[in-house]
Parts: C-alpha cells; structure tokens; sequence
C-alpha cells in the first residue's frame, strides 16, 4: 500500500506544481515544449517531433493584463492563459498550438499574435462535419499542415517512423487510462475525487510514455490490493472540467465518490482510440471522427445523455454533476437536452457553475450539501 501511494503522491505534485514539473521533464528529458490548447490538440505531432505536448487548461492565477485582450464573459480557461501568456509564464515554450472550438477560441488566436508577439503560434481548425470523407480529408490536411509549422520550430523534418510511433504510444497511454479509471473506481479510498483528478491531470506536464509507465505500476500494485466497499455516493462528473481542487474537496466532504467522469479535461482525452489500419494522419482524423458526445465537437444525434447513461449502468452510479464552467456556451447549450435525458430516465442530476478563479466557493457547497440531502 505504502508503494502505491509514494506513486500516487509523486503525480499529485506535478500535477499541483505545473510549471516546475515541465522545467523538470524538459531537463529530464532533453526536450523543449509546446504549448497546447485545449480540447483534442495534436500531441501526438508534438510528441513525433521530439518536443514535450505541455497542456495549457488555464489555472488559479488571476490578474488584469488579460483584460486588455478578452471581454468580461469569456470562459477562465482563455483568461488565465492570456493571463499567464502576457506574465511571461509561457515563455520557455517553442511554439503553442491554438485550437478552435468556440467562439472565443475563434477569436484569442489573432488576439495573441499581437499580446503575445513573443510565442511562435499554430493555429488549428477542426472540422464541424468530421465524419465525411470531407471532413476528414479536411483533418488530414490540417494535420500535415501542422506537422509542417512544427517542423519550421524543429528546422528538420518529422520522419514517418516517428509519427507512427507517436500515434501507437498515445493509444497505448489511452488504453492505459481506461484501464486505470476502471480500476479506480474500486477503490473508493484511495482515489478520491480530489486525488483522481491530480493524477489524470499529471499526464498534462510530463512525457507521456514516462507518464504511461507510471500507472502501469500503479495498476500493478492495485492487483495485490482488495476493492473496498464504502458508503460514499458514486457519481458521474460531466463537463468541461472539474476545477478547481476545492470543488472537489467539496465532494469528498458530502460524501461523494467520482465513479468515473465524462469530462473534456479528463477522460474524453483518452476513451476514444484510434484504429489500428491506414497512415498516421487518417488514423488521428478518424479518432477525432469517432468522437461523440462532446459539446465542442458537431453531434447531430445528441449522444451525451446517452452516454452519461451508460457510464451511470456500467459503474453504478447513483447521479451525475453536470460541472458547468462559467461562460462556456457549448456546455450551457448541451445542458438543457442532457437535463431532458436524465429526467426522462429518472436519474439525479445537479448542475453546478463553477470557476478556475473561485473567489467563494460558498454556494457551490450549499448546492451540493443540499444534493446529497436529496440523495439520501
């Protein structure tokens, strides 16, 4: 037991100190990094091209400079790191690759290439219709493209063997996730909710067959440890994200119990593998394709709430938190369909909006005292 939890501990620090735990990996490993925005960003060319993928999900930071670029209803996430971008935080990095998914992702790629003369930048367009044969010709394309900014920042070209490398690792690090979430929710008592989320979150600020090795032996010391019956109600977490940490701390102290989550930071990073037939960049394309129940990505038929579903049979769960960033539009425009899912279905739900920035976390915790009241 002890061992494990030396592990455990040693990814909850990296994941609570990111920019020590990058400056770490990099020496460790020789690497320089790049910057990654959130939601599905192309590691796996970052990874190919020798270079550490670093996730950029903003953090606790808060500050004015931001302010300058960005309204007051944009989401923490691009406040934080606009923050942190125009601080110099993110000056040891080589380059970041900018996503677009909603309108103010849309938006803060032209915004930085003035507040943040000094960060190389790579855009990045996804396809809305990512299942034709369009869109994903679409998303190849956009990956070539990128695979060929990463080799200007590199000054050498990214060898195919790398890149099939690099794709067979990711799936592999994504097998190993969903084995390690499976397990997890065994053991009540040693992944709380606070704790799963810091090691899931590790993954962000190191290399991730570094990574991947590290929860192949906590898998392995789980083995020799029994599963564990609690009293704690299990629940499903949805959403962008889950944070800040004392979001969770107040789950743990009324008594909940992540069962397994459906969220974008977490594991919708790695429930979806690639298939195994054809070149790197279909494979990558075809992930993404596969990708269902995600506000940011187009889903004709709606399958979050079927999904949630799923996840509440598989791990018997008692409700789901729909954990709503504040002023997150995809998020807010899935919430009501996903509200008439679950209530047709009869399963509890509670929606709670949260903040990377937390000032108070005073109504948050009355909601979910007063949800666990309701729970029983």
């Amino acid at each position: 037991m002890n061992n494990v939890l030396d592990m455990i501990c040693e990814l909850e620090q990296i994941a609570l100190q990111p920019k020590k735990s990058v400056l770490k990996a990099m020496t460790e490993t020789r690497k320089q990094a790049i910057g990654c925005f959130p939601i599905y960003a192309p590691e796996e060319l970052v990874y190919a091209a020798g270079f550490l993928p670093i996730g950029m999900w903003g953090g606790s930071k808060t500050g004015t400079l931001s302010d300058k670029y960005l309204q007051s209803f944009c989401c923490s996430i691009m406040k934080a790191n606009t923050e942190q971008a125009l601080s110099g935080t993110y000056d040891f990095l080589s380059g970041v690759i900018l996503t677009a998914y909603c309108d103010t992702m849309k938006c803060i790629m032209e915004n930085w290439k003035i507040a943040s003369p000094q960060l190389r930048l790579i855009p990045m367009v996804y396809p809305q219709n990512r299942k034709t044969a369009a869109g994903i010709c679409f998303m190849e394309e956009e990956l070539l493209r990128v695979k060929g900014e990463l080799e200007k920042i590199k000054g050498s070209e990214i060898t195919e063997e790398a890149l099939e490398e690099a794709v067979d690792l990711y799936d592999e690090y994504r097998s190993v996730m969903q084995r390690f979430t499976a397990e997890a929710s065994k053991h009540p008592a040693i992944f709380n909710a606070k704790r799963r989320h810091l090691i899931i979150k590790a993954a962000y600020f190191m290399d991730k067959k570094v990574y991947t090795e590290k929860i192949k032996a906590i898998l392995e010391c789980l083995k020799e440890i029994t599963p564990e019956k609690t009293a704690h109600k299990r629940v499903i977490l949805t959403g962008l994200l889950a944070e800040p940490v004392e979001f969770l701390e107040i789950l743990e102290e009324n008594g909940f119990f992540v069962a397994a989550d459906d969220l974008a930071q977490e594991s919708r990073q790695f429930n979806v593998i690639a298939p195994k037939e054809g070149r790197w960049m279909n494979r990558m394309a075809k992930r993404i394709a596969m990708r269902d129940g995600c506000a940011f990505l187009y889903d004709q038929e709606k399958t979050r709430g079927d999904k949630l579903l799923e996840l509440k049979k598989q791990y018997n769960a008692e409700a789901v938190i729909f954990c709503q960033l504040k002023f997150c539009d995809p998020d807010e425009f899935d919430y009501p369909i996903i509200k008439k899912q679950l209530e047709k279905a009869d399963v509890p739900l509670l929606h709670v909006e949260i903040e990377q920035q937390m000032e108070s976390a005073g109504q948050v915790r009355t909601r979910i005292q007063s949800f666990a009241e309701i729970l029983g």
